[in-house]
């Protein structure tokens, strides 16, 4: 859900206002280090998700003399976002 909700409300935004409502519902530390994972994961999914993004492909298109379209991006970013998910989702399934 945090994935989802951190394409509308930049990541830091949105688990300051998620955190409290888990605290207050005595969320586990598995629920919270899932917020944590999914909401720094989402910022993966397209290039104006996370403004570090943005300037990494502002470079890198400068050093390339390359354009990285936002189709381009979103084959890579969705790939690696459901990877790291399933990572993720493995790991806390884990422990």
């Amino acid at each position: 859900m945090s994935i989802v909700l951190s394409q509308l409300i930049s990541n830091v935004p949105l688990v300051a206002l998620y955190l409290p409502m888990l605290l207050e519902a005595g969320a586990s530390s598995k629920e919270i280090i899932a917020l944590a994972a999914s909401s720094t994961i989402a910022g993966n999914l397209f290039i104006l998700e996370a403004a570090s993004t943005v300037i990494i492909v502002q470079n890198a298109e400068k050093r390339s003399n390359e354009t990285i379209t936002f189709l381009e991006f979103a084959k890579a970013g969705i790939s690696l976002t459901i990877l790291s998910a399933a990572v993720y989702y493995a790991y806390l399934s884990l422990f």
